[in-house]
């Protein structure tokens, strides 16, 4: 029970990998504040757990890519229980496309999806770490744009900024006992990355479980000296 008595705040939770680390730090013994769009999903979610688990599971209707539908479903986890412990920022998509074949709209997607996400997240939970003290915040990027590869840009672009934040705020907060690492997932053996490619080849993809112990290792004590870390999966 590694996690006991510590809140998460993972979004993106009832996604393939959200839910996967979920359920592990769920299991660890944190209560996880989870923000849902589509209830069906927020329902899977829960169905997945251990009944006597279930009890730790918190997920509320929230927009993450709303500035104030996340203030308020921060606002609500610090009201419910006074801290925020860990923050695991797993919102994101995927588009390919190059630059002349994107329009803005596709472009925006993306930005919204994978990078403000990011940031309204931390935007959000950060001052409550800082005042404690301490913190652990986990991103998610992608292994796919180190280096920048051609044929997805918005999405490229996006990732990328996702690791500038990552390594700029883990310089920001050092000094205040909160660390900051992302985790990079090469191509993850999701349904929606099957049902996209179906004729590829699986053997390289990597389970959402593999990348959900990775973002539950860099959550725990033992990391509370990693920040600023950039870990492929």
């Amino acid at each position: 029970m590694e996690f006991a008595g510590k809140v998460a705040v993972v979004t993106g939770g009832t996604g393939a990998l959200g839910q996967a680390i979920t359920r592990r730090l769920v299991a660890g013994g944190s209560v996880v504040a989870v923000p849902f769009v589509v209830p069906a999903e927020a329902e899977a979610l829960r169905a997945s757990l251990p009944v006597a688990e279930r009890d730790r599971l918190h997920a509320t209707p929230a927009d993450v890519a709303d500035p104030a539908a996340m203030d308020g479903f921060v606002g609500g986890v610090l009201a419910r229980h006074r801290r925020v412990d860990i923050l695991v920022c797993a919102v994101g998509g995927f588009a390919a496309g190059d630059l002349v074949s994107t329009p803005p709209e596709a472009w925006n997607r993306m930005l919204t999806l994978n990078l403000t996400t990011t940031y309204l997240a931390c935007h959000g939970a950060l001052p409550a770490m800082l005042r404690a003290r301490s913190g652990r915040v986990i991103t998610i990027a992608s292994r796919a744009v180190v280096p920048p590869m051609a044929g997805f840009l918005a999405y490229t672009v996006a990732k990328a900024g996702v690791i500038a934040l990552t390594l700029a705020l883990a310089r920001e907060v050092a000094p205040h006992g909160v660390t900051v690492n992302a985790v990079l997932p090469s191509t993850m053996d999701t349904p929606a990355n099957r049902a996209a490619m179906p004729d590829a080849d699986r053997s390289g993809w990597v389970s959402v479980d593999s990348v959900a112990a990775v973002v539950t290792l860099l959550a725990g004590d033992g990391a509370r000296d990693v920040t600023g870390a950039l870990i492929p999966v």
